[in-house]
């Protein structure tokens, strides 16, 4: 197994990084672009038409802004959970729960008084789609998710007053956008996952919140949440070809997760974000023999 020399120095919004720290952040935020680049027999978009769906009407500071929640079967749907197992992952881990989202272009239109407006187009699963009308909790959620979306992409500070316009799908015109064609699939959360020598439910560390993904063919990718560190001091990782093990200071976590693909271990890193005060980790895969 691969030690924790593979942990790399803490990443920090506020500082400069250095080399070290420059090249985890551009493996882990650009790998999947310069990967698919290189499959040259494989196109890195589809292009989908959104389907209307319902407008909603807010502000920012540069006007009136509606946004128009679409829906296409091209785009991935969330984990299948009911309301409650919903609501209880919510106030257990906020970060617990996605909705795939497609987050179109700003574009100018007019509203019913003929004054000028901003809309934005943003797509989720027409499936999911169809169960959210029946649902007031999940429509929230969904324009909730939207609305923090758009303000993170555009650096927009919108009105957090809302409000669903009647009898009117959409304001202007729907773009087709581009998505991914390799989406990033959730593979599975940690209780679903096999772990060694350490049960939850006996006293001592506490098994942390992962989550692991696909972001290309090639490569996984991890979160793993430690709300009560502040650093990546006396923090511990092994990596082996379908393991992961993790030690947190003062026994405050511990983590021993069977990983359903090979990891490379050697190429492997890792980075703590103080800001998100979230253990990164970016693991090669070990391509299968055809």
């Amino acid at each position: 197994m691969a030690d924790s020399k593979l942990l790399v120095p803490e990443l920090s919004e506020t500082e400069t990084m250095g080399p070290e720290e420059a090249r985890f952040e551009e493996l882990l935020l650009q790998a999947s672009k310069e990967l698919q680049q290189a499959q040259t027999t494989r196109p890195e978009s589809t292009q989908i038409q959104p389907q209307p769906g319902f407008c909603i009407k807010t502000s920012s500071s540069e006007g009136k802004v509606f946004i128009n929640i679409c829906h296409s079967p091209s785009i991935p749907p969330p984990a299948d959970v009911t309301e409650d197992e919903l609501l209880q992952m919510l106030e257990e881990d906020q970060a617990g729960f996605r909705i795939p989202m497609s987050l179109g272009e700003p574009h100018a239109e007019l509203d019913a008084k003929g004054q000028g407006c901003t809309a934005y187009d943003v797509a989720v699963n027409s499936d999911f789609y169809r169960r959210m009308q029946n649902s007031d909790f999940l429509r929230e959620l969904v324009v909730t998710i939207a609305r923090e979306g758009l303000e993170d992409k555009y650096s927009l500070q919108l009105n957090p007053e809302w409000r669903i316009l009647k009898n009117r799908p959409f304001l202007g015109s729907i773009s087709q956008q581009n998505i991914r064609s390799q989406q990033r699939p959730r593979i599975q959360e940690l209780g679903n996952l096999p772990t060694t020598g350490y049960r939850a439910t006996e006293p001592g560390p506490e098994k942390p919140h992962l989550n692991l993904w696909l972001e290309a063919p090639d490569l996984l990718l991890a979160e793993i949440d430690l709300p009560k560190l502040d650093g990546a001091m006396g923090l511990s990782l092994e990596l082996g070809e379908n393991r992961l093990v993790m030690e947190g200071p003062q026994q405050l976590y511990h983590l021993d997760a069977c990983i359903p693909l090979r990891i490379n271990a050697d190429e492997s890193k890792a980075a703590f974000h103080r800001k998100r005060k979230q253990l990164m980790v970016a693991m090669p895969l070990l391509l299968v023999p055809s």
